[in-house]
């Protein structure tokens, strides 16, 4: 009992130090940035309209997105189809919906993955110091030497192909961004008067790093996971659209992209590619609105 109410003790002079408001307050003026951002609402909506029809496919659509119809090969947009077929009659409708979940599982899936490693050790690198923090950080300088698609293409290689490896292929190539970043906002929030009270108090390591300073570090956080799986998914997107990407018979939206490969396609059958790169496109610019809605709510020095 008494280490909890030193812990809301320490959290409202936090906010206090911080703010100069209550955390409610906080959240609460926040909130009212964020939606009075035109930009971040219209990005909210796309968002949430594509993912709900992701997850929400089979009640959209009555095809099967990976059975082939031969005799419905190559038929423009229709009441039937709405976005055509394949080459194989496969509805591409239904294969942009199925695959959106696919996408936007390995964007937003590698994102956070890669978030919860690199703050995980950003913070406790930034706070300890010493060996550890130089080890970390010499690990996390060797993997952001390399270009991420050169990186990307060349552990697709070595490890192959599948939706898993796809995933940590992108954890491993992407955790130093995220760790970099909250390794520099401990190194500026360790030295504040509650983060040097808590150590007076003897709490452990852990709790000061994940229960008391992880929370002054979300905002910064949350706008690079949103821009992480924008970039994500344009890379599933290209790699996919290579060949080197998730397997072929899953559907993604790279997958899809992939038969605009011939220029045949480009020429005579634009319904195959162009709704599903103007999917990826609105999806994308979305996800970038929204981070810059964050953004500008999660910065104290930017709030109205």
């Amino acid at each position: 009992m008494v280490s909890k109410a030193l812990n809301k003790k320490f959290d409202r002079i936090k906010a206090r130090e911080e703010y100069g408001i209550e955390p409610k307050r906080v959240r609460s003026r926040a909130l009212r940035k964020l939606l009075s951002n035109r930009l971040a609402v219209v990005g909210l909506i796309i968002f949430s309209i594509i993912t709900l029809a992701s997850i929400f496919a089979p009640l959209l659509t009555q095809w099967d997105p990976g059975k082939i119809n031969l005799r419905a090969m190559l038929q423009p947009p229709s009441a039937e189809h709405w976005f055509g077929t394949d080459k194989t009659g496969r509805d591409v409708f239904a294969r942009v919906l199925y695959g959106g979940r696919v996408s936007i599982l390995v964007g937003l899936g590698s994102a956070l993955l890669s978030a919860i490693v690199g703050v995980s050790i950003g913070l406790y690198a930034g706070y300890r110091g010493g060996w550890f923090d130089t080890v970390t950080l010499r690990i996390s300088e060797l993997f952001m030497a390399f270009p991420q698609i050169i990186l990307v293409l060349m552990l697709v290689s070595i490890v192959g192909q599948s939706l898993f490896n796809l995933i940590i292929i992108f954890v491993v190539s992407g955790w130093g961004a995220m760790y970099r970043l909250a390794r520099a906002r401990m190194l500026s929030l360790r030295e504040e008067e509650y983060v040097q009270a808590l150590q007076s108090f003897g709490l452990s390591t852990a709790r000061i790093c994940y229960k008391h300073v992880l929370p002054n570090t979300l905002g910064p956080i949350m706008v690079n996971i949103t821009l992480t799986t924008a970039m994500f998914i344009l890379a599933e997107a290209g790699l996919s659209f290579l060949g080197l990407g998730v397997p072929l018979s899953i559907p993604t939206w790279g997958n899809i992209l992939n038969v605009a490969q011939d220029i045949r396609v480009l020429q005579n059958n634009w319904w195959m590619w162009l709704p599903v790169g103007a999917i990826i496109s609105l999806f994308v610019l979305s996800v970038n609105f929204i981070g810059d809605g964050l953004r500008d709510s999660a910065d104290p020095n930017l709030q109205g």
